[in-house]
């Protein structure tokens, strides 16, 4: 009865009524015209119960926010099903400035940080919107969109946008697993903008390779796999875009947290169309691990950025089968979220 009241009030863009005390908030709607029952995202994350859904109406809500790992099973979802029109948005960057006088780091620079397991997103944009040429004094440039550490996470119809380290796909802990689904969701940025130890799948992505007019202008991945999962980062079915020059970009590199040697990067790009930005060699080092010691493969991309040769390993067609979205995402409880 009370989502039926809370939808049936929102659909007469009336003001929302307090649930009754002690009842399960299973929907709220956040609206900054005063249309909903909060007039921020955080706020209604905040009041949400664990497995219910925040509708968030057209606007842009410049906040930070958090979805703490109690808050399983919450749906973040705009309105109009249109990712623009829904846009969550702050600039903090690694190197800014907290009022005590110490810099947010990356992880603290995130727009958005989610750790709850079950977290879906639908339709909606995060952006971290930091301009590096606005602050030369910060030389600390990651200034990411969204972090996420939850297991069984689905983003549908997602924008993300950013320059350094746009995603930051991770987990809650070493040795934890955090699967999660990205399906048709649009990705901007330059440096390292898909980074993390998260097993993640991006499938019929949008991935932008942004110009910082530099050679190189950037890396795709930075994946931290741990040395013990076979399954890392997998783009499949998608679209590399990129406005920059020719041989500019590479695919990706190995990143090793903290010099971390048991973090051996897993990245499989498959049957995606790659601009001519990518470099013929496209994968490379990093902090002093070699890149030929990181587990990266191809399987039948296409597009002027796609190629094969000794510096482009290519998946054998026979092992195929085993690195697909259902095989990443499928653990030992089966989830299989791929549709």
């Amino acid at each position: 009865m009370l989502k039926t009241l809370l939808v049936a009030s929102a659909l007469a863009g009336t003001a929302l009524a307090a649930p009754p005390a002690g009842a399960a908030v299973v929907n709220v709607v956040v609206a900054k015209d005063g249309t909903g029952t909060h007039s921020t995202v955080q706020a209604g994350i905040d009041a949400v119960s664990a497995g219910g859904t925040v509708s968030v109406k057209p606007g842009t809500y410049r906040e930070v926010i958090t979805v703490p790992a109690a808050k399983t099973g919450v749906t973040l979802r705009g309105t109009t099903g249109k990712a623009s029109d829904v846009v969550v948005d702050y600039d903090n960057a690694s190197g800014t400035k907290k009022p005590d006088g110490s810099t947010y780091g990356t992880t603290g620079s995130a727009t958005a940080t989610i750790a709850a397991n079950g977290f879906t997103a639908t339709a909606l944009t995060f952006r971290n919107s930091f301009d590096r040429k606005a602050h030369p004094e910060i030389t600390a440039t990651q200034a990411v969109a969204v972090k996420t550490t939850g297991d069984r996470m689905v983003f549908d119809d997602v924008t993300f946008l950013g320059h350094q380290d746009t995603l930051y796909a991770d987990t809650a802990a070493v040795g934890t697993t955090g699967r999660q689904y990205y399906r048709n969701c649009s990705i901007s940025g330059d440096v390292d903008f898909l980074f993390g130890r998260a097993t993640a799948v991006f499938d019929r992505a949008t991935i932008t390779a942004l110009d910082r007019g530099s050679n190189p202008n950037g890396y795709l991945t930075a994946a931290s796999t741990r040395r013990t999962n076979p399954y890392g980062f997998l783009i499949v079915g998608s679209r590399v875009l990129s406005p920059a020059a020719n041989a500019s970009f590479y695919l990706g590199r190995p990143w090793h947290p903290s010099g971390d040697v048991d973090a051996i990067a897993q990245v499989v790009i498959r049957e995606t169309i790659l601009p001519a930005a990518i470099k013929a060699t496209p994968w490379t080092d990093m902090s002093g691990f070699s890149w030929k010691d990181a587990r990266f493969f191809e399987y039948r991309n296409t597009g002027p950025g796609a190629g094969t040769g000794t510096d482009r390993p290519q998946l054998p067609a026979a092992q195929a089968a085993n690195f697909t979205a259902q095989r990443y995402l499928a653990g030992g409880d089966g989830w299989n979220p791929v549709h």
